[in-house]
């Protein structure tokens, strides 16, 4: 059965978030939470998904203090963050680029409560669709969150790996390195490192990334599709046109 980069990206997100309790997501974050909605669904409804923006599925009262409340007494277990720039050591940067800050060439968004939700969070996914030296660096121009730190600063939370349009990596919080763990389908070993500006480890058989079954992907199209489509509806009249007809 033929799939999507994007139906690819969002099971595997649901693979990753397998075991989890209480998952979130932030803002302009469809993959993310589709990914989410799906481990939800494959749970048998045991995982509980907060969807920033939606109606059905955002039930935080407070936003984004509610979110920091709940990371802070350890009740949520993953959380999605990406950046202008990542760089080897899981250092993500959110501010801009470029000359030294704050006479940043480029500037982005903001780290807002991102410093925060990496060190407290225990299972956090990075997620950069773009896989391109512009984007993964030697080292980051300026940190916004900073990757695994010294033994003496208490710390449950970090990254597990780093999930883009080419590849998945894992992190080794101890050595801080990436580990290339799986290539997606008509990507190669090749590609990744042609395209990524830092040294990562990699063994000597990377294998494909795990396709989804038919089950998964009716059950995505279908349930996930309108669940999703409720935050975010343009993305779903884009990755899923067909289920987006069959509503109408």
């Amino acid at each position: 059965m033929d799939y999507s980069r994007q139906e690819l990206l969002i099971t595997t997100i649901a693979r990753l978030l397998a075991g989890c309790r209480l998952v979130a997501t932030g803002a302009s974050s469809p993959i993310p939470g589709a990914g989410a909605l799906l481990a939800r669904a494959l749970s048998g409804g045991r995982m509980r998904v907060n969807v920033l923006g939606s109606i059905r599925n955002d039930f935080l009262c407070d936003g984004g203090v509610e979110l920091f409340d709940l990371a802070g007494q350890g009740r949520l277990d993953a959380f999605f963050l990406g950046g202008g720039q990542i760089d080897g050591q899981a250092n993500i940067n959110l501010v801009g680029a470029g000359s030294a800050y704050p006479q940043n060439d480029v500037r982005w968004p903001g780290s807002f409560g991102s410093g925060y939700l990496y060190y407290l969070v225990p299972r956090v996914i990075l997620f950069r669709e773009e896989h391109t030296r512009r984007v993964l660096v030697p080292q980051v121009d300026f940190i916004s969150a900073a990757g695994p730190t010294g033994e003496a600063i208490y710390r449950p939370g970090g990254p597990i790996g780093l999930l883009t349009n080419l590849c998945w990596f894992s992190f080794d919080r101890t050595r801080r390195r990436f580990r290339l763990e799986s290539v997606h389908r008509g990507h190669s070993v090749e590609e990744v490192r042609d395209n990524t500006g830092f040294d990562f480890d990699c063994p000597d058989h990377v294998p494909e990334t795990a396709s989804p079954d038919a089950a998964t992907l009716q059950l995505l199209r279908g349930r996930i599709a309108a669940e999703i489509g409720e935050t975010y509806p343009r993305f779903v009249a884009q990755v899923f046109p067909d289920s987006v007809a069959a509503a109408q």
